[in-house]
């Protein structure tokens, strides 16, 4: 959430196309020179049905309709080992891959999936599972595979990370931001066959979060047979264009911006998927989603801006599935550029932002403003570390204590289109642009589509930048390794550009123990660092509020942004 490269700049993908059936050629010539003519949105939807006619169906029963997703935004690919956004987890890691374990949000607990159960010696150091058997991978006209699912995949898709010497971790520029920016490489000392059905992980150290690390979308399981297949063909790109997996779906074609299509994995070990066809249409704009979802063109509305969810409650076709989000939006402040280097530089500015107009504003009642960088029901979240107050004077001689009384000029990055983290871009960064205008900073807006945003923010190039991050679990290390560890800055996921060796160390001594006191403890006084050297502007943690028809059935929303479609059905 890649292989044709677009120039060479931002993220990449690939389009392809299955086999042609020759009954529909002659239907496909007609609409292309009728495409030729036509520029219009008719023209667009045409080609949707060009591509569906190209394209080999799985037979759907005379009453059957395929479940549609309005979605936010393009995956930056589909190899989302790659990846760290939310948008390419659910296009890739939700439907077609599955994990050894996975963490159930109800339950809040990591449940068995390829893994059928696993055992952990008493250091906490070798972690044995047992695979689940006769599970299929996918299919398509570049593979078929020729055995079940076993340990050699889950060998293969942790060495592909890990391994520097691994011939498809040389073949990933890229890199893999998740396992280095959890520092998976120092941890994990051998990923070992036992045999067919077994598998054991052994550690350097004891980890807390290790298992629930694993339910973590990067932790998805490839073949390895595909793997080698498409290496000795000298097909590598079509990892990321065409992803096998064991998922409950099945990636069909891609357009992008426009229409992701999957079909259903009738062989899906958790049993067929209710629906048989599932279209994510990429729709960026909120209210766009809202009308779609009203009119039936689509059945689920993701990231819907709060007054079209308040709407929806009152209209009787509609639905508002909801639950508070283990999430948190926030502004990363650059530490390696300057002035933003100088601690009473971003102190100032976290004075000079009106955080709880920002909020009502924004989200209009559906988020709380936030202090710390995750939410106040997490347990170690620390209670006593107080939010900056509005304070424009006090803002003002932190500036002149640190040589700037006139300010100085920066830039705020934002996305285009609003998500749940972040409804209204343009409001809100105007917002905070009036605010620091108050203390003689500068700040030039730069609008920055999604999957360049987050290109160019692990790469460093922003100053001050509207972001949110989504944990994958109710541990709070979601939140703390991945944006504030020293790896982190490496791997680009701590957008706040920050390494210091006191804050590093609470933040892994913390995972070592699984003691919660202890863990409590290091936590607290990472999040206090954290707060006075003002790394972030924290803004709010929403609810996670879905839009649905009434004819959907088997939906439920997480807390961590997740997508699972295989129970959902269209009545």
């Amino acid at each position: 959430m890649h292989m044709l490269r677009c120039k060479g700049r931002g993220p990449e993908f690939a389009l392809f196309w299955p086999v042609v059936l020759p009954s529909v050629l002659p239907v496909i010539d007609f609409l292309e020179k009728k495409l030729m003519r036509r520029r219009s949105l008719a023209s667009r939807h045409t080609l949707a049905v060009l591509t569906a006619l190209a394209l080999p169906l799985i037979p759907l029963a005379a009453n059957a309709k395929p479940l549609t997703v309005c979605t936010e935004a393009s995956p930056e690919g589909f190899d989302v080992v790659r990846y760290n956004s939310l948008t390419t987890t659910n296009a890739s890691a939700d439907p077609v891959f599955n994990r050894l374990v996975e963490f159930d949000a109800a339950q809040a607990k990591v449940v068995p999936s390829l893994a059928t159960k696993w055992e952990v010696t008493p250091d906490g150091l070798t972690y044995t599972f047992t695979l689940r058997p006769n599970v299929s991978f996918h299919s398509n006209d570049l593979f078929k595979p020729t055995r079940a699912f076993n340990a050699d995949d889950v060998v293969f898709t942790f060495d592909r990370m890990l391994n520097d010497n691994a011939p498809w971790h040389k073949l990933t520029p890229s890199g893999f931001p998740h396992a280095q920016s959890l520092s998976l490489g120092k941890l994990i000392k051998s990923v070992q066959k036992v045999d067919d059905n077994t598998v054991r992980f052994t550690l350097s150290e004891p980890d807390a979060v290790f298992l629930s690390m694993l339910s973590m979308g990067f932790a998805s399981i490839y073949s390895a047979e595909y793997a080698d297949k498409l290496l000795a063909a000298n097909k590598t790109d079509e990892l990321n264009a065409r992803p096998i997996g064991t998922g409950p779906f099945v990636l069909r074609s891609y357009q992008k911006d426009s229409v992701v299509r999957y079909d259903a994995n009738k062989s899906y070990f958790g049993g067929a998927p209710a629906s048989e066809r599932l279209i994510y249409t990429i729709v960026p704009d909120p209210a766009v989603r809202a009308q779609k979802v009203k009119v039936g063109e689509c059945q689920i509305a993701l990231s819907p801006k709060p007054l079209d969810v308040q709407a929806a409650r009152g209209d009787k076709a509609l639905k508002v599935v909801e639950t508070p989000a283990f999430m948190t939006a926030f502004v990363a402040i650059n530490t390696q550029h300057k002035p933003l280097n100088d601690v009473r530089v971003r102190q100032a500015l976290n004075l000079a932002f009106d955080k709880p107009s920002y909020v009502k504003q924004v989200f209009e009642g559906t988020a709380t403003p936030a202090v710390n960088v995750y939410p106040p029901n997490t347990w170690s979240y620390a209670k006593n570390v107080a939010d900056y107050p509005h304070n424009i004077d006090r803002a003002k001689k932190l500036l002149a204590d640190a040589g700037f009384p006139q300010g100085f000029e920066t830039t705020i990055w934002t996305r285009p289109a609003g998500s749940l983290l972040n409804p209204n871009p343009r409001v809100g960064a105007e917002m905070l642009q009036s605010d620091l205008a108050k203390i003689g900073v500068k700040a030039q807006i730069k609008t920055v589509e999604w999957g360049e945003l987050i290109r160019r923010g692990k790469a460093g190039e922003h100053d001050l930048l509207f972001m949110g991050w989504s944990g994958d679990n109710g541990d709070p290390d979601n939140f703390l390794t991945p944006q504030f560890s020293c790896a982190a800055v490496t791997s680009g996921t701590n957008f706040a550009r920050f390494c210091d060796a006191n804050l590093d160390k609470l933040i892994s001594d913390g995972k070592r123990t699984h003691d919660i006191a202890a863990r409590t403890a290091k936590y607290q006084a990472a999040q206090k660092t954290i707060k006075d050297d003002a790394l972030w502007i924290p803004l709010a943690h929403p609810v996670a509020a879905v839009i649905t028809r009434t004819d959907v059935s088997g939906y439920q929303v997480s807390p961590f942004g997740r997508q699972d479609f295989s129970a959902v059905k269209v009545k």
